[in-house]
């Protein structure tokens, strides 16, 4: 699954007794290579990252309609 602005990823360490990292996906890079991902981390830092295959879990952001008059 392929990423969107404003959906979640989640990084899994490699390492035992390190917790998983959890950002934001800011922007979508496409390229020859693959997609890679501008990231905002909960600690606010932002990185690019290329996740490797099977180490990034995608969480779709939620869509909310305005009802008109809101």
């Amino acid at each position: 699954m392929a990423g969107k602005v404003g959906d979640r990823i989640r990084i899994d360490s490699g390492k035992v007794g390190i917790p998983a990292r959890e950002g934001e996906v800011l922007e979508v890079i496409e390229s020859p290579s693959g997609a890679h991902y501008r990231v905002r981390w909960a600690n606010g830092h932002e990185t690019d990252i290329r996740p490797a295959g099977g180490s990034a879990l995608i969480i779709p952001a939620v869509q909310t309609k305005k009802r008109k008059g809101s």
